[in-house]
């Protein structure tokens, strides 16, 4: 206890951990796309572990696991946790069936998801509820003012975002100020060392209106956790299409970054997923990089990343390999 440190999520009062806790590895592997995922059996350990070391902060879906992930992670945020002491966050957006209007953020889906999510965890509300991505079949008034009823109905203490491009982010932000409706507070974006295009216009706009900022994929999919020739150590590295997708039109200049973060570790004694996080955590828009964890030195790499301090000749040597990537995980 002790070493986690908490900070003001964006510019509301809401105060949360350093680190989220992911919980996309959650869920029964049957269910969804995630043949990885840990069962109830075997993820609650490292929720109960996240708690013991002061993360309080936690981020899951709807879509994750066909709504399992939400199930076991509210179950063990009751058994171990006070409601009032942790914050939670879930989305919507990805269909939960095949079928009209079961999915995209219209006021029929978002009245239904939310409902659907508080019920699956067992909650009343939840702290932080985000669209997952965009619609472009749904006015995003339509999808402001039905998340403003959210929150003003209780199921929901704040509103955030997730992967998008910054014209329409800037767009909602200016839409809810327009119509008093309720702000997203956090945008939720892929950023990492192998991936910086957010740096281009996201970020100073999330630090300009004082948004916060919870990475995805932090250690890219686990690439920036191991040297670039070794094989993948974890299942999900092993059957992750969609991060296979993500690296792989730069796979030369991701080398170069790779291999720059494997040598500031040696250098320091560390493993590179500590030096990647820390990087990560050292960038002073970021408000907490949502890290995965399904083996326990995940979660041991990420608290020493906290306390790792990287000069700015080793944040330069880090950085000067990268190129221009696509722009990639809106999707």
């Amino acid at each position: 206890m002790g070493i986690m440190d908490y900070v003001n999520f964006g510019k509301t009062g809401l105060k949360v951990s350093r680190l989220c806790l992911g919980c996309m590895t959650y869920g029964v592997p049957e269910r969804g796309s995630h043949p990885w995922t840990l069962n109830e059996e075997q993820s609650r350990p490292f929720i109960q572990r996240a708690l013991d070391v002061g993360i309080n902060f936690f981020d899951t879906a709807n879509s994750y696991s066909d709504g399992t992930s939400e199930e076991i992670v509210g179950r063990a945020l009751r058994d171990f946790a006070k409601r009032d002491e942790i914050v939670l966050a879930t989305k919507v957006f990805y269909p939960w069936r095949k079928k009209p209007n079961t999915g995209g953020l219209s006021r029929k889906a978002i009245m239904t998801a939310i409902d659907a999510s508080l019920q699956r965890l067992g909650m009343d509300y939840v702290d932080l509820y985000q669209i997952h991505r965009w619609d472009y079949e749904t006015p995003i008034e339509e999808t402001l003012e039905a998340l403003h009823d959210v929150v003003k109905s209780g199921k929901a203490r704040y509103i955030g975002a997730s992967s998008m491009y910054s014209w329409q982010f800037c767009k909602a932000l200016h839409l809810a100020d327009q119509n008093g409706w309720t702000r997203f507070v956090s945008m939720q974006n892929h950023y990492n060392l192998l991936y910086r295009e957010e740096e281009r216009e996201m970020i100073p706009l999330c630090q300009s209106e004082g948004i916060g900022v919870i990475p995805w994929s932090p250690l890219a999919r686990g690439r920036l956790a191991r040297p670039w020739e070794d094989e993948p150590s974890t299942a999900r590295a092993g059957t992750d299409e969609f991060g296979k997708f993500l690296y792989s039109k730069t796979q030369e200049a991701d080398r170069r970054v790779v291999e720059r973060v494997g040598q500031v570790a040696k250098a320091k004694s560390v493993p590179p997923a500590q030096v990647a996080l820390a990087w990560l955590l050292h960038k002073a828009a970021v408000t907490a990089p949502i890290i995965g964890a399904s083996k326990p030195h995940h979660l041991d790499d990420a608290l020493a990343a906290l306390k790792l301090k990287l000069t700015l000749e080793e944040i330069k040597a880090l950085e000067e390999s990268y190129v221009p990537h696509p722009v990639l995980g809106f999707s």
